[in-house]
């Protein structure tokens, strides 16, 4: 069940979804509250896990990591996901995972510094996981045109809150 929040807490999430470093008394202006109100509802949207926390984004590209696969990964028994997920956090080049239905139990993207990389990846780290079945690698990305959180702010229209 999803955590009920106001406009208010849906105009923060946006101001700090767009800036992590925006500082709080900027967003108490642009929300027309107290600084101590903003503090307060940061505390109770990151206590209901709403904020998982703030990072710097960085540019794999920039730092050598010049390919992203997207990869399906079958399992050989459905029960062995949870060990299977244990074992592909350990792989640093690996930076999503997600259940998925149909043909593949999940589906990862990989960056990898080049087509090389990512056949040692998926062939010396992946695929020896015990309980991953085989992968297939859908594709690989030319340039990432664009990244962004979901603006809860925006897409709303049905808000009853005003």
């Amino acid at each position: 069940m999803a955590a009920i929040i106001d406009k208010l807490d849906k105009k923060i999430l946006q101001l700090i979804s767009q800036d992590a470093r925006i500082p709080f008394l900027e967003v108490a202006r642009e929300c027309n509250v107290s600084g101590a109100a903003i503090h307060q509802r940061i505390q109770k949207l990151r206590t209901a896990g709403i904020i998982k926390g703030s990072e710097f984004v960085i540019d794999n590209y920039k730092v050598g990591f010049q390919t992203c696969a997207f990869v399906g990964v079958v399992l050989n028994d459905i029960k062995l996901f949870s060990d299977v997920v244990e074992q592909l956090k350990a792989i640093p080049e690996l930076v999503e995972c997600h259940y998925a239905t149909g043909k593949y139990a999940m589906f990862v993207k990989i960056y990898a510094k080049d087509n090389r990389h990512l056949l040692h990846i998926i062939l010396d780290k992946l695929t020896v996981i015990p309980g991953v079945a085989h992968t297939e690698t859908f594709q690989i990305s030319l340039d990432e045109i664009f990244s962004r959180q979901l603006s809860v702010y925006d897409i709303d229209t049905e808000d009853n809150d005003e």
